[in-house]
């Protein structure tokens, strides 16, 4: 079996993972998320994000507490649209002296945690047609880079390494992060191309499924005091 030769890339705009399944009409407005090269890290700008709290000085390692962050997309194809949601993942961000533009973020996805309905779907999206979760059981995003960004509805542009599917990209995209005296908070919603990461059904059934995933993204990750 042969995937397709007709591959073809989106661009920008996290963490972590993701495919398929959907309905006619239903196009994302997520800004595509860039694969292209990384860029150079920038030289860190005053922290421009909403900040209830004077900065710490140092470095914070936070864990995104699951109750309140989550991962989820929505895969689709002429038939029909389906929302999935990762309920394992861990997510840690490294804030330093209380801004987010010196910070680092890195998600890791247990991608067998997938919940989705139908079973008999979920069955499928796990098995080696798709995810194929035996041989590629996580999914996991790093930060390189995190700038103050104009982007509207955006106060940041991250930029990262995205591993899917056995497949490492460079990822950039928009993203809200506010810090405040209890939590680092960060929101994104993007979109990938199934493609990039060789999530490719076999046959000509795959010309039924769309290439674009929107993919959302919720992370709060307390300070401790």
């Amino acid at each position: 079996m042969h995937p397709h030769t007709h591959a073809r890339r989106t661009l920008t705009a996290a963490l972590v993972a993701a495919t398929l399944l959907g309905a006619c009409g239903n196009e994302s407005t997520a800004p595509a998320a860039s694969t292209g090269p990384v860029p150079a890290e920038p030289a860190a700008p005053a922290p421009s994000a909403p900040a209830a709290a004077t900065p710490t000085q140092g470095t914070e390692s936070l864990q995104a507490d699951l109750a309140t962050s989550s991962i989820g997309f929505t895969g689709s194809k002429i038939t029909g649209s389906h929302d999935g949601t990762f309920a394992r993942f861990t997510a840690t961000v490294d804030l330093v002296d209380g801004a987010p533009e010196r910070s680092k973020v890195s998600v890791d996805i247990d991608v067998g945690s997938l919940v989705i309905e139908p079973e008999r779907l979920r069955t499928h999206l796990l098995s080696a047609d798709l995810f194929d979760v035996p041989q590629f059981p996580r999914a996991t995003f790093t930060s390189t880079a995190i700038a103050a960004a104009a982007t509207p509805g955006a106060t940041h542009t991250i930029t990262g390494n995205l591993t899917l599917h056995g497949v490492t990209k460079p990822l950039t995209f928009p993203a809200t992060i506010r810090v405040t005296a209890d939590a680092v908070e960060a929101d994104a919603q993007l979109t990938l191309n199934r493609r990039d990461f060789g999530i490719i059904y076999p046959g000509m059934p795959d010309d039924l499924i769309r290439d674009e995933v929107p993919l959302r993204l919720k992370l709060r990750a307390p300070r401790r005091r």
